[in-house]
C-alpha cells in the first residue's frame, strides 16, 4: 500500500473514530459479508471518500492546469509543464474511487436494499452518480455498467463515455441520468431508516439531498450540453422548476473533521504537509482578478508578509528561484481550503448552480421558469451573489462588482457564455476539476498555454492517462494520450 492510498485509509479510520464509529474496523474484517456493516458507516466513508478524491491529487493537477495555482515542486511542477504519466493518479483511480467511494455506495445500495432502507439507497445512487461522472471526466471511457460487481467481472469492459452519460440499453448501460433519478425516487420511498450525524454532507436532511440530486442532473446536462444539445436541453426542461441547491447552506459540500488525520486533503496539503512547498498561487489568477478590481482576490489567496502577493508563472517552477522562505508563498487561504481543516470541500455549490442556469438559457434557449429568476442575466448575477457571500463579503460590494462586471446583454451567444464562464470560475476556486472541464468544454476563461510547456504537443492536457495497474491486469485497456479530447469535449 503506498503512502497516498494509506493517507486516504487512515483518514477514514481517524474521521469516524472522532465521529464514533466503532466498528470500522469490521469492514476489513469481513470484506466479503457487506450486510455486517451497517448502512451509517458506509454512507461516511463514501461521501468522505468522494469528497477526498475531488480534493486531494485530481485538485492539485486540474487546478495547475487551469492557472488557479503554479507548480513549484514535486508533481505539481511537473503537471505544471504539461508532463503526466501512467503512475501519476493510480492511488486516485484505485484507493479513492473504483475501490473507495465507488465501492462504499455499491454496497451501501446493497446493504440498504435488504433492509428496505430507501433514504440511504437513493443517497447512495445520486452520489455513485456523481462519483461516476468525476471518473468519466478525468479519464474519458472507462469500466462502468461491469464496475463493482466483483468475481463477476473479473476485467470489466471500458464503456463510452456517451453510453455513460447517455445509456446504452442494448449494452445493458443505464445512463448517469437514468441513476440519479432512481435515487430521487428512492428518496421519495418510505424508508425504514434515515441518515442522521453520519450524513456529513447535510445531516440526514432528505429535503437537501432532493435538492442536490435534481442539481445534480443540471450539471450532467451542462456538461454535455456542447455535444448533445438536445438532450442537455430535454434533460434540464425536465427539472428546471423542481427544487434545487438555492442557498449557500445547500450546497453539495463534504464536511471533515478538525483532528490530524480526518482533516480535508486540499487543506492538509496546503498548510500541515510535507509538500507545502510545492503549490504557490498562480500570477496567472492574481493578475486576472486584479484587472476586474475583484474584492474576492485577498479573501481566497493568502498575502504572507501582509501586503502583496508572492506567486510565480505557470510553467516557471523548475525554471526560476522560487521564493524564499517556503512559508512566504501566497496560497489559497482558510476561505477556499476550511479552518483547521474541517472544509467543507464543496462538490456542487449554489454559486455553480447558478452559473449553470445563466449558460442553459444562453447556450440552450431554456425558459419557463417559475420563481423570481427567469433571466440568464439574473442568474449571471445570482451566481456572483453567491459566490460573495461565501466569500464574507457584503451585498454592497457584490452590487459595485456586478456594476462594473455587467453581463453582456447585447453581446453575441459566445460573449456570453465566456462572461459566465469567466465569473463561475472564479467562483470555483478551490474546485480545480470542474474549473478544468468547464474549460475542456467551452474553451473558458481563456487560458494561455504555460511556460516551457512539455508534454504530448507541448498543449494542455485535456484528460488523464490511464493507470499503469489497470493497463497491465485489465486487457480491455488501450492507453489515451492526454492530448486526446473526451467524448462531451467538442468545443
Amino acid at each position: 500500500m503506498t503512502m497516498k492510498l494509506i493517507r486516504y485509509s487512515f483518514l477514514i479510520l481517524a474521521f469516524l473514530t472522532v465521529a464514533g464509529c466503532k466498528d470500522f474496523l469490521d469492514v476489513n474484517t469481513t470484506p466479503n459479508n457487506p450486510t455486517t456493516v451497517p448502512p451509517a458507516l458506509l454512507l461516511s466513508s463514501g461521501l468522505i471518500g468522494s469528497g477526498f478524491a475531488n480534493g486531494n491529487e485530481l485538485n492539485r493537477y486540474s487546478s495547475v492546469l487551469v492557472n488557479y495555482l503554479s507548480g513549484a515542486g514535486n508533481s505539481p511542477a511537473n503537471y505544471d509543464v504539461y508532463i503526466t504519466t501512467p503512475a501519476d493518479f493510480g492511488n486516485q483511480w484505485l484507493g479513492e474511487l473504483y475501490e473507495g467511494s465507488l465501492t462504499e455506495y455499491q454496497r451501501l445500495i446493497e446493504t440498504s436494499d435488504k433492509l428496505g432502507a430507501k433514504s440511504y439507497t437513493g443517497i447512495a445512487k445520486i452520489m455513485k452518480a456523481y462519483t461516476f461522472s468525476l471518473v468519466t471526466d478525468v479519464w474519458g471511457d472507462v469500466p462502468y455498467s461491469q464496475a463493482l460487481q466483483g468475481t463477476a467481472f473479473v476485467n470489466p469492459r471500458i464503456d463510452k463515455q456517451q453510453d455513460i452519460y447517455e445509456g446504452n440499453s442494448s449494452l445493458g448501460i443505464q445512463s448517469l441520468f437514468d441513476l440519479v433519478k432512481e435515487g430521487l425516487a428512492d428518496l421519495d420511498a418510505a424508508s425504514t431508516a434515515n441518515p442522521g450525524n453520519d450524513d456529513v454532507v447535510y445531516g440526514g436532511s432528505i429535503d437537501s439531498w432532493r435538492r442536490a440530486g435534481n442539481t445534480l442532473l443540471l450539471k450532467l446536462a451542462t456538461t454535455i450540453s456542447v455535444v448533445d444539445p438536445a438532450r442537455a436541453t430535454a434533460e434540464i426542461n425536465a427539472i428546471k422548476n423542481s427544487p434545487m441547491i438555492s442557498t449557500n447552506a445547500q450546497s453539495l459540500a463534504v464536511k471533515f473533521g478538525a483532528v490530524t488525520g480526518s482533516q480535508s486533503p486540499i487543506y492538509t496539503y496546503n498548510y500541515v504537509s510535507s509538500f507545502i512547498t510545492d503549490l504557490i498561487a498562480s500570477t496567472r489568477y492574481v493578475n486576472r482578478l486584479t484587472a476586474l478590481n475583484d474584492p474576492r482576490l485577498p479573501v481566497f489567496i493568502s498575502k504572507p508578509n501582509g501586503t502583496s502577493y508572492v506567486t510565480i508563472d505557470n510553467g516557471n517552477g523548475r525554471a526560476q528561484a522560487l521564493p524564499t522562505p517556503s512559508t512566504s508563498y501566497s496560497r489559497w487561504s482558510t476561505t477556499v481550503v476550511g479552518v483547521n481543516g474541517v472544509g467543507p470541500i464543496k462538490l456542487i455549490s449554489n454559486a455553480h448552480r447558478a452559473f449553470m442556469m445563466a449558460e442553459a438559457m444562453v447556450r440552450l434557449g431554456i425558459n419557463g421558469l417559475t420563481g423570481s429568476i427567469t433571466t440568464a442575466d439574473k442568474f449571471y448575477e445570482e451566481g456572483i451573489r453567491a459566490s460573495f457571500a461565501e466569500a464574507g463579503l457584503t451585498s454592497g460590494q457584490a452590487d459595485a462588482y456586478i456594476t462594473a462586471n455587467s453581463f453582456p446583454l447585447a453581446g453575441t451567444t459566445d460573449q456570453k457564455i465566456q462572461a459566465i464562464i469567466t465569473q463561475k470560475y472564479i467562483a470555483l476556486t478551490g474546485n480545480g476539476v470542474e474549473a478544468w472541464t468547464d474549460w475542456r468544454r467551452t474553451g473558458y476563461p481563456v487560458l494561455p498555454e504555460n511556460n516551457n510547456a512539455q508534454g504530448i504537443d507541448n498543449t494542455r492536457p485535456v484528460r488523464a492517462m490511464y493507470p499503469n495497474q489497470e493497463l497491465q491486469r485489465n486487457p480491455n485497456f488501450t492507453q489515451i494520450q492526454t492530448n486526446v479530447k473526451v467524448w462531451w469535449d467538442a468545443n
